[in-house]
C-alpha cells in the first residue's frame, strides 16, 4: 500500500507532502511440499506516518498499536543427520518515535542430542560413560536500532551490534540406590565479538577516556552443577461415609536438590572487565570495574564466584473417581496439575545468600482451560539510605519476626471464547453444526434428505433454492416448514491481572502492593446470512471508562457490499461508510462517506 498525504495548498508556508507506505506478507509453507526446508513470513511493516495519515485505519485494532514486528525464518534439515540450519530475519517498529530495530542476518545451527560414546554394537550391560550425552547450538546475530530517517547513514563496523555463540551442554544420568536420580553436567559457552572497549580516567578533563579496538575476540564461561531427584507417591483412600464415587487420592512429590558453581569470571586472568581509578566529588579515591564489551550482543560472563544449593519441590495431586457414563468405569480428575516452590542459596557470596522464593501453580478448571499462577516471594528487609531511598538490607524477614517472605510479584492472564456451542450438549452442538453448515451453503449436504417420509419434496425446496442462491429466500426453513432461527455469534474476553510492589511506605518500612489489570473484548453476531456486526472494545481500570472502541456492520447485498464502521467514544470518535461493487473489473464503482478524523478532538 502506497500513501501519499498532502496539507494546504502548494506555495502556502503550511505546505507540507508526505510519502508512506504499508508491506504485508503472510506465508505458510506446506509440510509436504519440502519436508526438509520450510519457509515462514509474518511482515507487518509500515513508514512511521502511515497509520496516522491512513483514514482506514482508525476503524481497526491496528490504530492503537505502538509497536509492529516482522518476521521471515526459513529453516533447513539436513537428511539422515542430526543438524539444522536456520536464518531469520526481524523487524520491530516502535511508532511513537519511528524508532527501528533490525536483527538480519540471524543465523542457527544446531545439533540434536548425541551419546558420542554409545557402542554401535552393544554387548552386555551399557557402560557408564555411554549415558554422557551433549548437544550442540550456534548463533550469528547482527542487529541495529535507530530512528527510521538515519538508519541507513550508520555504519556497518561501528554501529551494527553482531556477535557470535557456541553453546555445548554436557550431561548424564545415572541410577544411585534404585530410587534417586544423579545428573552431573557441563555447561560450555563461548562467545566471539569484533570489539573491545578499554576505559580509563583522565584526570586533566575529569572524564572517562573510552578506546576502541575492532579485531577478534573470544569472551567463555562454564559451570558446572550436579542434581539429585526422585519421586515419592502417596495414596489416600477416602472414609465411606463421603460416598463410594471417590475410589482413590493420589499425591505425587518431586524433591530436587542440586549444586551448581562456577569461577569469578571477572578477575583479569580471563580479561574480560577491567579496572581504573578516579577522585570522587569528596576527594576519596574509587576504584570501578567495567566490562571490556559493553553492550555485546550475547553478554558477557558475570563477575563473582558461585556455589549455591538449590531446593525445589514439586506436587501434582490426582482423585480418581467412578465415571457417570459407565457403572464399571473410571476417570481421572486433576486436583492440582502442577505446585512446585523453589529457593537457593549461594554460599561463595558476601551477602544476600538466599534467593527469592519462587512458586508456580497450574490448575485445570475445566476443558481446554488452565489457570497458570507464577509468584515470587521476598525473602530480606528493606531499609532507608542517607539520601532517603529503600535499600535491600541483608537482614532475612525470618529474623525479625516479619515471616518467611512477603510477595513481591504475581499475575496471570487468559482468554476465553463463548459461542453458539459453549451452553450446549454433545448432541445440540452437532445439530447446530448442521444448521450453520446449510446457511453457508454447504454442497456436502446428501440431496435425498430434501426429501421428507412421504416423499414429498416441501423441504427440499427451500434448501435447493439456497444452494442457488435465491434472492427470495433470505432465511432457514426447517423440515417442519417453520423458520429455523440459528444465529451465530462470538464473544472473546482477554484478561490479565498482576501484582506487584507500588510505592514505598516508610511507616511500615515495606512496599505497598499495587495491582494493574488489563480487559479487552471482542465479538461477533451474525442475525441472517447477509448481515454481520461485530465490534472490539478495551477497558482502562484506572479511568473506569473505554479505553477505546470500534464496531463494524457489513451487509452483502448479493452483486454489492455495504460496510460500516465507527469508533464511538474517545478523542478518535468518527464512522466510515462504505458500498461497492464486488466485482474487481467494477472496482471503481463506489460510494464513501466518513467523518473527519479531528471531529473527536476537543480544541482549546
Amino acid at each position: 500500500s502506497y500513501l501519499t498525504t498532502i496539507y494546504g495548498e502548494k506555495g502556502n508556508p503550511d505546505y507540507s507532502k508526505q510519502t508512506n507506505f504499508q508491506v504485508l506478507w503472510n506465508h505458510s509453507q506446506d509440510s509436504k511440499a519440502n519436508p526438509n526446508m520450510s519457509l515462514s513470513a509474518s511482515v507487518n511493516f509500515t513508514s512511521s506516518g502511515y497509520s496516522r495519515n491512513d483514514l482506514n485505519s482508525y476503524y481497526s485494532p491496528s490504530f492503537t498499536e505502538n509497536t509492529k514486528s516482522s518476521t521471515v525464518n526459513m529453516t533447513y534439515r539436513f537428511p539422515n543427520s542430526k543438524w539444522s540450519l536456520s536464518t531469520t530475519a526481524n523487524i520491530a517498529q516502535r511508532t511513537s518515535d519511528s524508532t527501528l530495530t533490525v536483527s538480519f542476518p540471524n543465523l542457527t545451527a544446531s545439533m540434536s542430542q548425541i551419546y558420542p560414546f554409545k557402542r554401535k554394537r552393544a554387548v552386555g550391560k551399557e557402560r557408564w560413560y555411554e549415558k554422557i550425552k551433549l548437544s550442540y547450538s550456534g548463533q550469528f546475530q547482527n542487529s541495529l536500532t535507530a530512528k527510521q530517517d538515519v538508519f541507513f547513514q550508520k555504519s556497518l563496523v561501528k554501529d551494527w551490534r553482531n556477535g557470535a555463540r557456541h553453546s555445548v551442554p554436557i550431561s548424564a544420568t545415572f541410577s544411585v540406590f534404585k530410587y534417586l536420580n544423579l545428573t552431573p553436567s557441563l555447561q560450555i559457552n563461548d562467545r566471539m565479538y569484533t570489539n573491545k572497549v578499554r576505559r580509563q580516567w583522565d584526570p586533566n578533563a575529569s572524564a572517562e577516556v573510552c578506546d576502541t579496538t575492532y579485531g577478534f575476540y573470544n569472551v567463555w564461561d562454564f559451570q558446572g552443577s550436579l542434581s539429585l531427584d526422585t519421586k515419592i507417591y502417596g495414596f489416600f483412600q477416602p472414609m465411606k461415609f463421603l460416598g463410594d464415587k471417590v475410589k482413590m487420592i493420589r499425591h505425587v512429590l518431586t524433591p530436587t536438590i542440586s549444586f551448581s558453581g562456577n569461577p569469578d569470571f571477572g578477575s583479569p586472568f580471563f580479561g574480560y572487565y577491567g579496572k581504573y581509578h578516579y577522585m570522587n566529588s569528596q576527594g576519596e579515591m574509587v576504584e570501578r570495574q567495567y566490562s571490556m564489551f559493553p553492550n555485546a550482543v550475547f553478554g558477557v560472563p558475570g563477575t563473582g564466584r558461585s556455589g549455591s544449593v538449590s531446593l525445589s519441590l514439586a506436587n501434582n495431586l490426582e482423585m480418581k473417581v467412578k465415571s457417570d457414563a459407565d457403572s464399571t468405569g473410571e476417570k481421572k480428575i486433576s486436583l492440582i496439575e502442577n505446585f512446585t516452590v523453589s529457593q537457593s542459596y549461594n554460599f561463595a557470596a558476601d551477602s544476600m545468600n538466599w534467593s527469592n522464593i519462587n512458586t508456580s501453580l497450574m490448575l485445570r478448571l475445566v476443558k481446554n482451560f488452565n489457570l497458570n499462577l507464577n509468584a515470587t516471594w521476598d525473602v530480606y528487609t528493606y531499609q532507608l539510605s542517607p539520601t532517603g531511598t529503600p535499600v535491600r538490607v541483608n537482614v532475612p524477614r525470618w529474623k525479625v519476626g516479619k515471616g518467611l517472605g512477603r510477595l513481591s510479584s504475581t499475575g496471570t492472564s487468559f482468554s476465553y471464547t463463548f459461542n453458539n456451542n459453549t451452553f450446549k450438549r454433545g448432541k445440540d452442538k452437532d445439530k447446530n453444526k448442521d444448521k450453520n453448515r446449510r446457511r453457508r451453503g454447504s454442497d456436502d449436504d446428501d440431496f435425498d434428505d430434501d426429501y421428507d417420509e412421504e416423499g414429498d419434496n416441501f423441504a427440499g425446496n427451500n434448501d435447493r433454492r439456497r444452494r442457488r442462491g435465491s434472492d427470495d429466500d433470505s432465511v432457514d426453513m426447517g423440515a417442519d416448514g417453520y423458520m429455523d432461527w440459528s444465529v451465530p455469534w462470538n464473544l472473546t474476553f482477554n484478561y490479565s491481572v498482576n501484582y506487584g510492589y507500588g510505592t514505598f511506605n516508610k511507616k511500615k518500612m515495606e512496599y505497598d502492593g499495587r495491582i494493574t489489570q488489563n480487559l479487552s473484548f471482542s465479538g461477533n453476531i451474525q442475525p441472517t446470512k447477509n448481515w454481520n456486526f461485530g465490534f472490539s472494545a478495551s477497558y482502562n481500570f484506572d479511568t473506569h471508562k473505554l479505553a477505546y472502541m470500534n464496531c463494524n456492520i457489513s451487509r452483502d447485498l448479493h452483486c454489492f457490499t455495504m460496510t460500516a464502521s465507527f469508533v464511538p467514544v474517545g478523542p478518535y470518535k468518527s464512522y466510515n461508510f462504505h458500498i461497492s461493487v464486488k466485482s474487481s473489473m467494477l472496482s471503481d464503482l463506489k460510494y464513501d462517506k466518513r467523518s473527519s478524523y479531528s471531529n473527536g478532538i476537543t480544541w482549546y
